[in-house]
């Protein structure tokens, strides 16, 4: 075992909304280990945004080596052995980070929260796939000895966000999400519709989206001058701040709607047969889940009647 404070690894790796959903474990993993010294694993696009959140000590990226890429495994392998952790909380959770526990072998591994074989405090619940992130992750811990474990919280980040001069009120929209399911949007007709009504009530849409989410909102600001597109513009942190001043939010089931709905900005979440909310709902003070089987079946009046602005 290591000598001096406890060391502690924690494992989460993406995707963008389970991130802002372990937000509370992390938390939670700080207040249990006070005076540890606590390592976070992640991916790229996430280091520097939880670097400033106060829980870890150190942020490390994974590279995620392809599975033949031995070279980056046996690398993977040697710096986790380096940093002689006494504790690892894999909240990941996936085959590659229970393959990281298995690959420490030959010699000492840490103790270990997780569903890996042979994990020392293992997530022994059967049915932890049909749980929310959110509540999976907290019976996890609660399995590994931490029993309090708040909600999600992004209040630390802080983000000034003027020179986007925006004027209030503004509504968020987020038309795009993953390019290989399509079949989770909304059609971006019904976003512009929706666009140009909240501009007609002197309301500017303002559109979030990353650079592969260009053709949604750039077709919803096409068709709708007064709106705003800030694609591609944003860091997380900066949407944090804008929906903390946003008079609500509508976007389909993706990542930025997870930040979005934790501030506590009135929250519309759109989905369709394609995911379910009873497993990955964003979840904040004033979330409205639409669902529908197809989203091409959900009005742009149902939606408008859920943002509450009149």
């Amino acid at each position: 075992m290591s000598t001096g404070p406890q060391r502690i690894l924690v494992i989460k790796l993406g995707a963008l909304g389970d991130v802002v959903q372990a937000t509370g474990p992390f938390a939670a993993i700080r207040a249990h280990h006070k005076d540890a010294h606590i390592t976070l694993l992640t991916g790229t696009a996430y280091g520097p945004f939880l670097e400033s959140s106060g829980w870890f000590d150190e942020v490390w990226i994974d590279e995620r080596p392809g599975w033949k890429n031995w070279r980056g495994w046996f690398c993977m392998r040697h710096k986790i052995k380096r940093g002689r952790f006494d504790r690892v909380y894999d909240l990941q959770t996936s085959d590659r980070s229970s393959g990281y526990y298995h690959m420490l072998l030959p010699g000492r591994r840490p103790e270990w929260s997780g569903i890996a074989r042979f994990a020392s405090h293992p997530h022994a619940n059967k049915n932890r796939d049909d749980m929310h992130t959110i509540d999976r992750q907290a019976e996890q811990l609660n399995m590994a000895g931490i029993e309090d474990v708040p909600a999600p919280s992004l209040d630390w980040a802080i983000a000034d966000v003027s020179r986007f001069e925006l004027k209030d009120p503004y509504v968020l929209l987020v038309p795009g999400g993953s390019a290989h399911r399509p079949d989770k949007r909304w059609p971006v007709g019904s976003f512009t519709e929706l666009a140009r009504r909240l501009a007609a009530k002197g309301v500017t849409p303002v559109l979030i989206g990353a650079g592969a989410d260009a053709h949604a909102t750039g077709t919803v600001d096409s068709f709708c001058p007064e709106a705003r597109d800030l694609t591609a513009e944003t860091s997380f942190a900066e949407i944090v701040a804008l929906a903390r001043g946003a008079a609500g939010a509508v976007g389909n089931d993706t990542g930025p709607m997870h930040i979005i709905a934790t501030t506590g900005c009135p929250t519309v979440a759109l989905y369709s047969f394609a995911s379910d909310p009873a497993l990955c709902a964003q979840k904040g003070p004033d979330v409205t889940i639409l669902r529908r089987d197809l989203l091409t079946e959900l009005s742009v009046d149902e939606v408008e009647a859920a943002l509450k602005l009149d």
